[in-house]
């Protein structure tokens, strides 16, 4: 099997707060693509961070189940209707989308976090669409990310 190769398709670093970042006109060449957020949810308390796809605002077309703990407490569910990246006010979070181009099946993805409170959050989400991910956007559901805050897109190939 080869070994993956990732290509850098856009890099972000906040100069200033955002209450949402956009990733559009990714192309069609990779086979997955990775998503990696390093930063900041303004306002402190912990939030979740969503994301549409290809401007998709319907909430009935996202749903995920998520499982988190820190070490002392954990919990786990469902989060249907609404499509989370994350839940933290200080993380990395590296997220998976599979498939992202293909046209016949729904789209999914992985995504884990470390947040600044020994927290670890894992959350497994579906877009039932099957159109290929031309763009996305990624936003708390309040607030938004600090200054400083890096949001990277790559391209993956085997």
């Amino acid at each position: 099997m080869p070994t993956p190769t990732y290509t850098a398709l856009a890099n972000v670093t906040l100069g200033s707060s955002a209450s949402s970042v956009t990733f559009s006109s990714i192309p069609a060449t990779y086979r997955d693509l990775i998503f990696v957020f390093s930063g900041v949810v303004s306002a402190g308390g912990g939030e979740v961070v969503r994301i549409t796809f290809n401007g998709d605002g319907n909430s009935a077309n996202y749903s995920a189940v998520f499982a988190n703990g820190d070490g002392s407490t954990t919990s786990s569910g469902t989060n249907a209707r609404r499509f989370g990246l994350m839940y933290a006010s200080r993380s990395q979070t590296v997220a998976s989308f599979m498939d992202y181009s293909a046209t016949d099946k729904h789209k999914t993805y992985l995504s884990r976090t470390g947040g600044a409170s020994n927290a670890l959050e894992m959350i497994a989400g579906r877009w039932a669409n099957t159109a290929a991910i031309t763009s996305f956007q990624v936003f708390p559901d309040a607030n938004g990310f600090a200054s400083g805050s890096t949001l990277s897109l790559y391209g993956v190939i085997s």
